[in-house]
């Protein structure tokens, strides 16, 4: 059974940094394009970056482009999520994805999915 496991959420001010990690179990991580969506109270769940099964194309919202960056080690299985200069309507609940061998912008067309860690940011 693939399990997807979101870490690194918390509280922090607006300007400031936050490193989310998405673990994966059950699946050959290698072969999955993996996907960062958020969820904000009231709206839809909104794809925030994705990166190919080796990493080695990305893709990001307009929104967060040039400030937050996705990275796989699949080595560890594990997915990241750096986000930088973070602003007050980057508050959500942050989830990760799992797609064999793609990386849809529709959350929808995802296999698996992590539990979700809230990050807010304060003004």
């Amino acid at each position: 059974q693939a399990q997807l496991v979101e870490s690194g959420g918390g509280l922090v001010q607006a300007g400031g940094s936050l490193r989310l990690s998405c673990a994966a179990s059950g699946l050959t991580f290698s072969t999955y394009g993996m996907g960062w969506f958020r969820q904000a109270p009231g709206k839809e769940r909104e794809f925030v970056a994705g990166a190919s099964s080796r990493g080695s194309n990305t893709y990001y919202a307009d929104s967060v482009k040039g400030r937050f960056t996705i990275s796989r080690d699949n080595a560890k299985n594990t997915v990241y999520l750096q986000m930088n200069n973070l602003r007050p309507e980057d508050t959500a609940v942050y989830y990760c994805a799992a797609r064999s061998g793609v990386v849809p912008l529709n959350p929808s067309r995802y296999d698996y999915w992590g539990q979700g860690t809230q990050v807010t940011v304060s003004s």
